[in-house]
């Protein structure tokens, strides 16, 4: 059933539909037959885009000078190589799904891609969960500059602490994730899914399942959400209450307010629909919510689209939490050559930066945000 097979491929935490499952005495129709072509295609834009993107800030910050370089670089960075990390497994991704879920590449890359997967996500709203928190202190606390930029030793810890809780919260992919036999013998392909036969019985898979999956939306994506909504609503409130008196600064604070709105918004709009539908599914799978038929089997067709929607944000993080500064993009022009192209407005940005402690208190606020 090739719908049943779809839903165990896109996410890391479910299995394959059995007797037990809330749907099992449905009529499943087959999976949408554009979906083997246009997922596909999508997978591999989302590679290059993401490729290109996340290299060029990894190139830009690493080659920056260090002494200049501040924390929010440093965590711009480590989000574009969790995001490089993931896209490189794209191609896999997208054959298997070419290949009506067929996984050709043997057990290894099944269980270190899924990994990868996992640990992009945690990585990535850890890093982003401190880069918010970062701004939170420079802006709405106020910090002198000598006290806002925090020492490289505290920033490496804080990064050290990410990857490592990333890392283990990531370990059930790599420990449990494996290739196996499915469909019927006359049809019968390799799919790369979860196997909870090592730890668990049959009666008590579906509650490891369960446990696994919702405990991923809530440290993956509820709780770092949450932060990042915490921090932006402080930063939005310190910055409208800061230029509610200048008059001609109105324009620039409506344009940092919905910088700041951008930010949360398309994290939650990437993320939302993978997680929605995967914890609808869960929670039926458990007994804790009746659904009918109809509503499963489009839950089946579309988590593949979900899932493809919550990778996009892989590609769009390098322009939104890193293009947007304009102290960054100014350095990625220089280190790409292209100061003489845009030498006007690459020099008034490097001027404005050098002179920042001389500037007033409203530009302070535009160069941090």
């Amino acid at each position: 059933r090739e719908s049943e097979s779809a839903l165990g491929s896109s996410d890391y935490y479910y299995e394959d539909l059995n007797e037990s499952d809330p749907g099992a005495e449905c009529d499943w129709q087959p999976d949408w037959e554009v979906s083997f072509s246009l997922l596909p295609v999508l997978y591999m834009l989302v590679f290059v885009l993401g490729l290109s993107g996340n290299g060029l800030v990894i190139f830009t910050v690493w080659r920056g000078p260090r002494a200049k370089r501040r924390s929010a670089d440093t965590y711009i960075g480590n989000l574009a190589l969790a995001d490089l990390a993931f896209v490189v497994t794209l191609p896999l991704w997208a054959a298997y799904t070419a290949l009506r879920f067929h996984w050709p590449f043997g057990s290894v890359l099944c269980k270190l891609s899924s990994y990868l997967v996992l640990l992009n996500m945690f990585a990535s709203a850890f890093c982003l969960g401190c880069l918010s928190f970062e701004r939170y202190l420079a802006i709405v606390h106020s910090l002198p500059r000598s006290r806002a930029v925090r020492p490289r030793a505290s920033v490496l810890l804080s990064l050290a602490a990410i990857w490592l809780l990333a890392g283990l919260l990531a370990l059930p992919a790599l420990l449990l994730r494996d290739t196996q036999p499915s469909g019927e013998p006359d049809n019968l392909t390799v799919v790369c899914d979860m196997d909870f036969s090592s730890v668990a019985s049959p009666q008590t898979e579906r509650y490891w399942m369960g446990a696994l999956s919702l405990g991923t939306t809530a440290l993956g994506f509820l709780l770092p959400l949450l932060l990042m909504t915490l921090f932006y609503c402080c930063i939005g409130a310190t910055v409208s209450r800061h230029f509610q008196h200048l008059k001609k600064e109105e324009e620039k604070r409506r344009r940092l307010l919905r910088i700041i709105v951008t930010l949360v918004v398309v994290f939650a709009l990437c993320w939302l629909p993978f997680h929605l539908l995967k914890s609808l599914y869960v929670l039926s799978w458990l007994g804790l919510l009746e659904l009918p038929c109809a509503f499963l089997e489009l839950i089946l067709h579309l988590h593949p689209y979900a899932t493809c929607l919550a990778y996009i944000n892989s590609c769009l993080n390098p322009f939104l939490y890193a293009f947007f500064d304009l102290r960054f993009r100014a350095q990625c022009l220089l280190l790409l050559g292209l100061r003489k192209a845009l030498g006007g407005q690459a020099g008034s940005v490097s001027s404005t930066l050098s002179g920042q402690t001389q500037k007033s208190e409203v530009q302070s606020l535009g160069t941090k945000v």
